[in-house]
């Protein structure tokens, strides 16, 4: 049974090389569109008896997760073996509760449709929140970026390396790191009235001397990452860099992390940067997708795709 390896439009950039590191062609895909909008993808080569793998970051706006679901349709009807969905950056991941009255709850809503779709296992890059994975009816491979950042901060040589969250949310990410590079752990404890507007911000621990790692699963707008390196070098902080996986990067985003006091902030290639930036590292997910699908492919446990965090 033979692997074909597919991208939707979003991801493409991605795709490629995640299946050059694969050691397979990107499958070709056509696609007609209607004068509305209306979109109807074409895969270009058979997938009778294939074990299917379909790669989008469903990233804004809305017609990547309709592409990405059409795509599942199509190779769900071409008789493929399996449809294995790889998606980068899940989106709608924060909506994962009812946190107030009268609110969906998006990320449910996603792992529907994939399912409704035809999706046989689905393959992803740190959640938002862990309990996602219990939303979906198949596997769930969840990847973790510390395989990308863990070798990257080594190489950096940091002596008095200390990691900090950016809010509550985040110490279980944080901690864990911490724990890995034997280091201590800050906490920026934020209070905020709605969406995006940070309302205070104030700080656990003594960052003194330290050079200071932030960790989050994505940086938005990145006024929480900047107002909390602001915060840990006016308590002190030798330095401070961040690592966040997914750089949604949205709003006024570039302009906050350029004229911020961070060093630097390493993301993933899980979405296109919209522009370049000074102070952004990325680091990329390719190799780390391509192993995950060859283990899926034969049949091998990917714990080795994990460091012991």
């Amino acid at each position: 049974m033979a692997v074909k390896i597919f991208s939707g439009r979003a991801t493409t950039y991605l795709a490629e090389k995640i299946a050059h590191a694969y050691g397979e062609s990107l499958g070709e895909v056509n696609y007609q569109q209607f004068s509305d909008g209306e979109m109807s993808p074409f895969l270009m080569s058979s997938v009778r008896g294939h074990e299917v793998f379909i790669i989008q970051s469903t990233i804004p706006p809305s017609d990547n997760l309709m592409e990405l679901l059409l795509m599942v349709d199509a190779a769900k009807r071409a008789s493929a073996s399996s449809v294995n969905v790889v998606i980068p950056y899940f989106g709608y991941a924060r909506q994962d509760r009812k946190d107030k009255p009268r609110v969906a709850i998006a990320a449910k809503l996603i792992a529907n449709l994939l399912s409704a779709a035809g999706t046989d296992r689905i393959m992803t890059c740190d959640l938002h929140a862990d309990q996602i994975q219990g939303f979906f009816d198949f596997p769930v491979d969840h990847l973790d970026g510390a395989y990308i950042f863990v070798p990257y901060l080594k190489s950096l040589g940091l002596q008095n390396i200390m990691f900090a969250s950016p809010d509550v949310g985040g110490i279980k990410r944080a901690r864990s790191f911490a724990k890995f590079f034997d280091a201590e752990l800050a906490v920026c404890d934020k209070y905020r009235k709605e969406a995006n507007k940070i309302e205070s911000m104030r700080l656990i621990g003594d960052v003194e001397g330290k050079d200071v790692i932030l960790v989050d699963d994505l940086v938005d707008t990145a006024g929480t990452i900047c107002k909390a390196a602001a915060l840990l070098k006016e308590k002190g902080a030798n330095s401070v860099r961040a690592v966040c996986t997914h750089p949604v990067l949205s709003g006024k985003a570039y302009e906050n992390i350029d004229s911020s006091v961070l060093e630097e902030i390493a993301v993933t290639d899980t979405i296109p940067l919209k522009q370049k930036s000074p102070k952004i590292k990325v680091l990329t997910v390719s190799d780390l997708f391509a192993k995950a699908i060859r283990k899926i492919h034969d049949h091998e446990s990917i714990s080795s795709l994990f460091i012991k965090l």
